[in-house]
């Protein structure tokens, strides 16, 4: 996990090779370790940090921990790979579970094993996720595994991006949007909660209005990028009622049926062909990361977008 990253302007990698080396940054952490297997030590850390939240990916070590979190903004912690071992106040964990925690909580980890998880601890001007249901207290849920492996997946591309291009963390915009990235994949991985009485507490009528409000919105701003907590306050509405009436409504996530409208929208102009280029038809929609862009387009469409727009200019005619 951490061979393929270099340390850059907008990530902090380190390695500790012995415990000794590793014991200053659990005092600045209040937390305390006992290794149980101190000749085979090695631990390693890889920070990036974004607006509203902190990322630290971790590789620990067999240990005891006992640590008192401080997080009046909140944090998650997920397992970075399918393999984990550890307890949690004497309750077996694997990696289908993540915890989370608002406030503060003396916690007690056992470790048999080197695990790879992550921690992602929030500003506390981040609000209205509707996260976290009771303060002071650490509670380990059972994760959806599709949105776990997504969050996983988007923490490493975060990873990635911040070894080699560092320079786009400088750029607010950017940073916000992998940022915004993420905040969608957490919502996706705590609705386990909401699952069970989302059709009670999201009527089908204000759910198919939401979303229509939704549609009209995006359709009126295509190029700016859209962040879940301002669409809230657009529709007076908190950030989990929306997301609801779109997986109700839609069968998926806010963003993934945000992404997906844009997709569709800039197909079709791709398929008017005529002097476009593919570049001012991906921007005009909001695409301002041309990689990423490819391969959602490619995912969602199975061809190239430059093959749609071939094929546009060929017939001339956009079918819709």
């Amino acid at each position: 996990m951490f061979d393929n990253l270099a340390p850059s302007s907008a990530l902090q990698l380190i390695g500790f090779s012995d415990v000794d080396a590793f014991r200053p940054v659990e005092t600045m952490e209040d937390a305390r370790s006992i290794p149980l297997d101190i000749p085979n030590f090695a631990a390693a850390r890889a920070v990036v940090s974004l607006p509203a939240c902190r990322i630290i990916v971790m590789r620990s070590f067999a240990r005891i921990l006992d640590t008192a979190y401080r997080m009046p903004g909140g944090m998650v912690i997920l397992s970075m790979t399918d393999d984990l071992q550890a307890s949690f106040k004497g309750v077996d964990l694997d990696a289908r579970f993540f915890v989370a925690l608002h406030g503060n909580d003396e916690c007690h980890f056992v470790e048999p094993r080197t695990n790879h998880h992550a921690m992602i601890i929030f500003s506390p001007g981040l609000r209205d996720r509707g996260w976290f249901d009771h303060a002071d207290h650490l509670r380990a849920h059972v994760a959806n595994r599709p949105a776990l492996l997504h969050t996983r997946q988007l923490l490493l591309d975060i990873l990635r991006t911040a070894s080699v291009q560092p320079r786009l963390f400088e750029t607010t915009e950017v940073a916000a949007h992998l940022q915004e990235g993420l905040l969608l994949a957490l919502d996706d991985l705590f609705r386990i909660d909401s699952i069970s009485d989302r059709s009670a507490s999201v009527q089908s009528e204000r759910a198919i209005k939401l979303v229509q409000g939704i549609d009209d919105y995006v359709a009126t701003y295509p190029t700016a990028p859209i962040y879940t907590a301002d669409l809230a306050r657009e529709f007076d509405v908190s950030i989990r009622t929306l997301g609801g009436a779109v997986s109700k409504v839609r069968g998926m996530s806010l963003h993934q049926y945000i992404r997906l409208k844009r997709l569709w929208a800039t197909r079709a102009r791709l398929l008017k062909g005529g002097g476009a280029t593919v570049a001012t038809c991906a921007r005009a929609q909001g695409f301002h990361h041309l990689g990423e862009f490819a391969a959602a387009y490619r995912a969602t469409f199975h061809e190239a977008p430059s093959d749609t727009l071939a094929r546009g200019r060929q017939s001339g005619v956009w079918a819709g």
